[in-house]
């Protein structure tokens, strides 16, 4: 069971922050926020219950369902890496799609690694597969995000769209100005498809001993520290986050217990882990060390994508979670 817990205030929604807090939202000036008054009643604290869930997922580059190492994708291979390809599969898009809807898994993901044509008629194929039932993300703009949706009628009511800080597109450049979140910019996206439509991918990995969310296809480090006060800044302006270990991500080295702990003290959202999970204890441990409030996504590690985690032991799972929520109610 995961209990969520938010502080708005009456600015609209916005997380509001002691003046005595060191945070680097009170630092930047396009950051800045309505200081919270002392005269003020304590706030409202809005609370979500519902099971751990397995959220499956849909990694496609060039039109094809891969696992890939995320730290080893970009743009220019100049600097001489090389692109690392767990696996491959001659499944399409749309069949596992179909295959999550007969499972009874919702929430999963649908991630572009490139926005070209073929990775984005991939996506469509999944979408209309399991109208409702799935989250696209990669490429994703404020200038295309809305075409999306219409081209989406199947899974309309129900389309949300991810924000991909790991992926150099329009959207990239449009909310990060060299590495730094752009506070208004982010407002006029939350304005075109809604806080309840938005996720956050806030994937990060750990510099000088505290996360920092990555951009660039994780290669760059922003400005901005994955903490209890980003959390709950950024939770005013999404429905969801999804997270991804980069440090531990396709690597199947197991879970970073630390961060899973981070996300389940201070996400005032509901949030998605990736990044390591290789077996089963591995899921178990995500429950524990995010006190029941972080759900999870596999990814190398299950057999369907050449993995040998089986697949049908992490949809029991996930299962006898949602069967557990619903005997204590």
């Amino acid at each position: 069971m995961r209990t969520y817990s938010s502080q708005f205030y009456s600015n609209g929604g916005i997380p509001c922050f002691q003046k005595n807090q060191s945070s680097l939202f009170n630092k930047h000036p396009k950051l800045s926020v309505p200081l919270l008054s002392k005269k003020k009643k304590r706030p409202l604290r809005v609370q979500v219950v519902s099971a751990v869930q397995f959220r499956p997922c849909i990694d496609i580059h060039k039109g094809k369902v891969k696992q890939i190492v995320g730290s080893t994708l970009s743009d220019s291979k100049e600097d001489g890496s090389v692109l690392v390809t767990n696996f491959e599969s001659d499944k399409s898009a749309e069949e596992y799609a179909k295959m999550y809807k007969e499972d009874g898994l919702t929430g999963g993901h649908v991630i572009m690694l490139g926005a070209d044509p073929l990775s984005q008629a991939a996506a469509l194929g999944a979408l209309h597969a399991y109208p409702g039932g799935l989250q696209v993300g990669g490429g994703i703009s404020s200038e295309n995000c809305l075409s999306y949706r219409g081209r989406s009628k199947s899974c309309y009511c129900h389309f949300v769209v991810i924000i991909m800080f790991t992926t150099v597109d329009v959207f990239f450049q449009y909310v990060f100005n060299n590495g730094k979140l752009d506070l208004e910019r982010l407002k006029d996206l939350v304005k075109i498809v809604g806080k309840q439509r938005l996720i956050l991918d806030l994937s990060c990995r750990k510099k000088d001993g505290r996360y920092a969310i990555v951009t660039d296809r994780w290669q760059k480090f922003s400005d901005v520290l994955l903490d209890e006060k980003s959390l709950e800044f950024l939770g005013g302006f999404a429905d969801e986050f999804l997270v991804h270990g980069v440090d531990v991500e396709g690597k199947k080295l197991g879970i970073d217990e630390e961060l899973v702990a981070l996300l389940g003290n201070y996400s005032p959202i509901p949030v998605t882990y990736a990044g390591g999970v290789t077996v089963m204890d591995d899921v178990e441990r995500i429950k524990e060390a995010g006190k029941g409030r972080v759900d999870v996504t596999v990814g190398s590690a299950l057999d369907i994508f050449g993995g040998n985690l089986p697949y049908k032991d992490v949809v029991a799972w996930h299962h006898q979670q949602q069967e557990s929520s619903s005997a204590l109610h």
